[in-house]
């Protein structure tokens, strides 16, 4: 009986916490659907259209029947959504590439960060902004963002360049999708070498997927595993973060994890896949489970913000974005320049 006595407060809890966020959640999965109809019939980023309709329903967020549901979204649901990118990977791909275009990822990684920091610093942003943009472009653009964002510190500056960030980003990748392939036929490369050029310099994975096979099926599937790498390379950029700024609000804050759950999700999810352990119909659930949480959760983000909070973001941000970008791609071709 005492069991059960205590059962019944706890479903009345459970159910006044599913009955404050459902509204919120409703609207955010509304707009993810909407933007994905809007994709298919006009072409163009699912993410980019999520969050312009998700700024356009801002004045929402400010009703208490909503905020708590696109704050839900905003957080958990992005965690879920970055962790289940891990089913997209298995270590056998990255080996497959071979030394030489593991090392030169490696490095277009690290630098685009190293670069993004020392552009912030000199154009007098936060240390913070290089590393959240750096880290977006150099690894896999509007999922990035938000992965490195949740290791931060919470804030509303935080969740404005974050949304700058996704706009940016989107919008370069979108651009290079078109223009990347041109490059690669001017300069002749060879399917290893265009592989590694749209794979390790294009932001977002559907988009260097399209740009891969522009050129020819076997680009296609480099290009797509170079870009995999770089995604799985995500996991060592947010504990990373997360060690920075575990204890950025003070000495008294408590002391962030510096391998979140959803990272460890996502590493355990790459060993299954890795080791056939994950079925094949379990790992495309997954990567769909993950397109539409982090498409709900950009949707929350956008609902959070308004354009005039984009537009404060100044030109420094537009700047930091545009020349992080045009370093990783003239690093990727002097160093496939160089390689024998």
């Amino acid at each position: 009986m005492t069991d059960l006595a205590q059962q019944g407060p706890r479903l009345v809890d459970a159910r006044r916490w599913m009955q404050r966020r459902s509204t919120g959640v409703i609207l955010c999965v509304v707009i993810a659907i909407s933007s994905t109809h809007l994709a298919n019939q006009l072409g163009g980023s699912t993410f980019l259209y999520a969050l312009v309709l998700g700024v356009a329903l801002n004045p929402l967020s400010a009703d208490e029947r909503v905020s708590p549901g696109i704050e839900f979204c905003a957080r958990t649901v992005l965690r879920w959504g970055v962790s289940l990118l891990g089913a997209r990977i298995t270590i056998s791909q990255i080996s497959g590439l071979g030394v030489a275009p593991v090392l030169v990822t490696l490095a277009a990684v690290t630098s685009t960060i190293l670069f993004g920091a020392l552009m912030a610093t000199w154009l007098k942003l936060p240390l913070w902004k290089g590393l959240l943009s750096g880290g977006a472009t150099a690894i896999c653009g509007a999922s990035a963002a938000l992965a490195i964002a949740a290791a931060l510190p919470r804030g509303p500056e935080k969740e404005r360049f974050t949304l700058v960030v996704v706009v940016t980003v989107t919008a370069l990748s979108t651009l290079a999708m078109a223009v990347y392939p041109l490059f690669a036929e001017m300069l002749s490369l060879t399917v290893p070498q265009a592989g590694l050029f749209l794979g390790g310099t294009i932001h977002d994975v559907a988009q260097v997927v399209a740009a891969g096979f522009m050129l020819s099926d076997d680009t296609g599937k480099y290009a797509t595993i170079v870009k995999l790498f770089r995604v799985a390379l995500l996991t060592l950029v947010v504990a990373g973060t997360a060690y920075a700024y575990r204890r950025d609000g003070g000495p008294t804050a408590k002391r962030a994890s510096l391998f979140p759950w959803f990272l460890v999700i996502f590493l355990v999810l790459v060993i299954f896949n890795s080791l056939d352990l994950l079925p094949a119909s379990g790992a495309s659930s997954a990567s769909a489970g993950s397109k539409w949480f982090l498409l709900i959760a950009i949707s929350a983000l956008g609902a959070k913000s308004s354009f005039g909070k984009l537009a404060a973001a100044g030109w420094r941000s537009a700047i930091l974005l545009i020349s992080e970008t045009l370093w990783i791609a003239i690093f990727v071709l002097l160093c496939i320049r160089w390689l024998p």
